[in-house]
């Protein structure tokens, strides 16, 4: 049976938005297709792969800028992945990604990132869990034991404080590898949007009058703290007095509701300043990120380790596979790709497995954990360098697609 992989097109969509509903769920009347104007302005790419009885498997592309050792980089984030079930384990998606991917790498993509139902199937297409996006029940009468903050103070937001809410999240995600900058569709949202969105944003204020953090929040239905739950889709903090702020202002509702449901990932610092982490997890997102060109994700870094010199090497899927030399000068990261055959490069430079190099890139393990891992072989003596180059940033994301 012959297989084409295509861009979707809009009188795709009716099968499109079918499997989609067979995958992941659809009321008994079924999803609605969208209208010409809807697809055309909803700014994703659609793939498809169909054979003789049409389509059987599908994606979604979204574009856009996530942040990693400091700097934006041009992510191509998979969605929506779905095969027909009397089609599944017939390497259409493998098909399908390839295509995607190429695509993607065309676009300037250098990392491709995803939220897995099944991790095993994508760690096959070079993919490894790299974090996760959790959403955390966490009890408000516990937060009236945070301390009192010192020299900030909370106030409601408006829309003319949109830039500085903007400004906050830049500041806290620049710091962290993995967030969506949220500069791009749909990851953007126009200010007026943004605030009605919530039943409230809150503001921290530092005594110069700077906004050092903020909340945004939906107050949800009842009064009874034993069934009443608000949601929390960001709490950033830039300081602990202004984490501490704003924990405390959310547990001011704790005589009427009971729980906060806060969207968060990993230890993040404005946790730290609980006096206790008694919570519940009600929600857990792996996020899994793929290294589509070397040279182009591991290039310009920013690194403090002038003068190192690493060479090594990459196995496994042909997009990837290589032998190069990374050197860092004037305070970045330089490649340059090696003439050495791939079946000796063992001999004398570590080798990564494509989801090794996704782990260590987004500095999630280190090269020792790799090779307890599988995903490192080859001379251990860089080892302590490869892990210092990429180490130093933790993992979060905090926008699901």
């Amino acid at each position: 049976m012959s297989l084409t992989v295509r861009p979707v097109e809009y009188a795709d969509q009716p099968d499109y938005t079918r499997l989609g509903g067979e995958a992941f769920g659809a009321p008994a009347t079924g999803n609605p297709v969208p209208t010409r104007e809807e697809w055309a302005a909803a700014g994703f790419r659609e793939w498809g792969a169909f054979d003789d009885e049409g389509l059987a498997a599908r994606l979604r592309v979204y574009g856009f800028t996530s942040w990693f050792h400091g700097a934006q980089v041009q992510t191509a984030g998979i969605a929506g992945v779905a095969v027909e079930p009397e089609r599944r384990g017939s390497g259409h998606l493998a098909r399908l990604f390839a295509a995607a991917l190429d695509e993607a790498r065309e676009r300037g993509d250098t990392i491709s990132t995803l939220y897995p139902t099944a991790p095993g199937i994508y760690r096959r297409l070079g993919y490894e869990v790299v974090g996760s996006f959790d959403d955390v029940d966490v009890p408000l009468q516990n937060l009236n034991r945070v301390a009192a903050p010192a020299g900030v103070v909370t106030r409601r937001a408006t829309v003319a404080d949109f830039a500085a809410v903007v400004a906050v999240h830049r500041t806290w995600a620049a710091a962290q590898n993995g967030p969506v900058s949220r500069a791009e569709k749909p990851f953007w949202t126009p200010p007026e949007k943004f605030f009605a969105d919530y039943t409230g944003v809150t503001l921290a204020i530092d005594g110069s009058g700077d906004v050092v953090g903020f909340a945004s929040w939906i107050r949800g239905e009842g009064y009874t703290p034993a069934t009443a739950l608000m949601e929390v889709d960001d709490l950033i903090a830039l300081t602990p007095d202004a984490a501490r702020a704003l924990w405390r202002t959310l547990g001011s509702f704790s005589t009427v509701v009971g729980t906060a449901r806060v969207s968060t990932s990993g230890l993040d610092p404005a946790w730290l300043v609980l006096p206790d982490l008694t919570t519940t997890v009600h929600s857990a997102h792996p996020y899994m990120l793929r290294i589509l060109d070397v040279a182009g994700a591991l290039t310009g870094l920013g690194s403090p380790l002038e003068g190192v010199r690493v060479p090594f090497a990459v196995r496994g899927t042909q997009d990837l596979a290589g032998a190069w030399t990374l050197t860092v000068s004037d305070g970045v990261t330089h490649l340059e790709r090696d003439a050495v055959a791939l079946e000796d490069a063992h001999h004398e430079r570590p080798v990564l497995s494509p989801n090794g190099l996704a782990l260590l890139y987004a500095g999630v393990q280190s090269a020792a954990n790799l090779r307890i891992a599988g995903h490192l072989t080859g001379p251990s003596g860089h080892d302590p360098i490869l892990t210092a180059l990429f180490a130093g940033r933790q993992l979060h994301v905090r926008d699901y697609f």
